[in-house]
């Protein structure tokens, strides 16, 4: 492509992005497509002549818009927000034009020395001590599985090096998490070679938060039977309840057993820049490793997760290993292909870069403080409605609820299955109307739904109306139940 053909496609593109930002919310939130429908309208084979890029514009019209479920859309409540703010969407065109990886320093020096900088800007934004840096990884999922490795490593059994099997000195490496933990911190131990059945689900209290004498008690009898206890994740802001374990108790536990502490504050992590929610976290300064991804809610684009940890040695040789080829003699400089898994790196730091310096930290905590407030609001609706409740605690911008079918409203008790079928039928009502889009958990048996707010394209006036498809849905359903 020529330069004036570029400038001209690119003026096309950002025109379309600009339009589409400003129409989301006429497109139904949920994609409309069935399995295998956007495949049949894409050419079996690839194509042997070039084709107009006016063209190809066009079929992203066609053939994509139909197939997308819009997180952008104002009316997205599903799951933790992952919203495209402008000035972090202008970074990645920035950082695709530039088209750097960043797996040594000498390979991209400003990718490398921006993403320490602004890894560190974020970190005091959220008020952790000096002690720790990090990278800025993909998910939440390597974040924590390159915690895993870090721990896996620090037990000085020399697994890097000698791996796991057929070892008669090894004994069973046992993680723990609670029974609300995200999943992935299982998939992490699975790839590790830890094993699904050694990571043991410890049981959360009537908040859903990790019980921290069940923990000892757990690693206790793990290592009478000769288990050895190396790995706890603690979480602020579990995924189907943002529930914040007791990070300072769980901290004391994981000193006395000798075991990594890990904290997963991917979803709720920027919250701790507010003085008002800083109790939340308090003991997350003594963790091991923190997870935070600004991918949630922090208006930056997939993917950025970023993985700070106290030790940077512990971290490094859990995974370094440097070809030849790649050796260089560089002083004092850092390699970010040595904390993690891929060799290659994009320049994610860029959106960092670009998203405080267009808010500010002061811009960025008004807006959590926004989605805070319109929280309240949508709890305080259900609550002062007699046809809801709610179902846990919504210490964050996440609210768990679930809706009364009618013979309970009036004062009789029902069977929780048809409790659970209500709510089913009321989530799927909801979402198939198409201005909102919410999601489901099951706690205690309890089939429940969820409102996540955290979106960049959030205002008030959306979650009211959230709330109003509701009562809108719940009210159709129970005149169909009448007859």
């Amino acid at each position: 492509m020529e330069p004036e053909a570029f400038r001209q496609a690119a003026r096309e593109v950002a025109d379309w992005a600009a339009r589409y930002r400003e129409q989301v919310d006429e497109h139904p939130v949920l994609a409309r497509v069935e399995p295998g429908e956007v495949a049949s309208r894409l050419a079996a084979s690839p194509p042997e002549e070039p084709e107009p890029f006016a063209d190809i514009l066009d079929d992203v019209e066609r053939v994509v818009l139909p197939g997308i479920t819009h997180w952008n859309h104002p009316g997205f409540f599903a799951y933790f927000a992952s919203s495209s703010s402008a000035p972090a969407l202008l970074a990645e065109f920035v950082a695709a034009a530039l088209g750097g990886n960043a797996m040594l320093w000498r390979t991209s020096p400003a990718a490398t020395e921006m993403e320490e900088r602004t890894v560190d800007w974020l970190r005091q934004w959220v008020h952790l001590p000096e002690a720790f840096r990090g990278v800025i990884l993909d998910t939440a999922s390597t974040s924590s599985f390159t915690a895993l490795l870090a721990a896996r490593e620090e037990t000085g059994l020399d697994v890097r090096r000698r791996g796991m099997a057929g070892r008669a000195d090894l004994p069973p490496l046992t993680a723990y998490v609670s029974d609300q933990t995200h999943s992935s911190l299982e998939k992490a131990a699975i790839a590790a070679g830890i094993g699904q059945e050694r990571v043991r689900r410890v049981p959360t209290d009537d908040r859903f938060r990790l019980r921290p004498d069940a923990l000892r008690e757990a690693m206790e009898e793990d290592r009478d039977a000769g288990r050895l206890p190396f790995f706890v994740c603690a979480t602020v802001g579990t995924t189907s309840t943002t529930s914040a374990d007791p990070v300072a108790p769980v901290a004391d536990v994981c000193e006395e057993q000798d075991a990594w502490l890990h904290v997963d504050a991917a979803y709720a992590g920027p919250a701790a820049a507010l003085p008002e929610r800083r109790d939340l976290f308090a003991g997350w300064e003594r963790a091991d490793s923190v997870v935070i991804n600004p991918h949630k809610w922090l208006f930056t684009p997939m993917d950025c997760s970023v993985f700070l940890f106290r030790d940077d040695e512990a971290v490094r040789r859990s995974l370094a290993l440097t070809p030849e080829y790649l050796s260089s003699g560089e002083e004092g400089a850092t390699n970010l292909m040595d904390y993690g898994l891929p060799l290659g790196r994009r320049f994610r730091a860029l959106k960092l870069w670009f998203l405080f310096r267009f808010f500010g930290g002061d811009g960025l905590r008004e807006r959590l403080r926004a989605h805070l407030d319109w929280t309240g609001d949508f709890v305080r609706w259900i609550e002062e409605d007699p046809r809801f409740e709610r179902t846990a605690p919504a210490p964050f911008s996440t609210v768990c609820f679930r809706t009364k079918p009618p013979e309970e409203t009036a004062g009789d008790e029902v069977g929780r299955e048809t409790v659970n079928d209500w709510n089913r039928r009321l989530l799927s009502e909801v979402n198939r109307e198409g201005s909102v889009f919410l999601s489901h958990t099951v706690l205690d048996g309890t089939y429940t739904l969820r409102l996540a707010v955290g979106s960049i394209h959030h205002r008030r006036q959306d979650v009211r109306r959230a709330y109003e498809r509701l009562v809108e849905a719940r009210e159709r359903l129970a005149r169909g139940a009448d007859g």
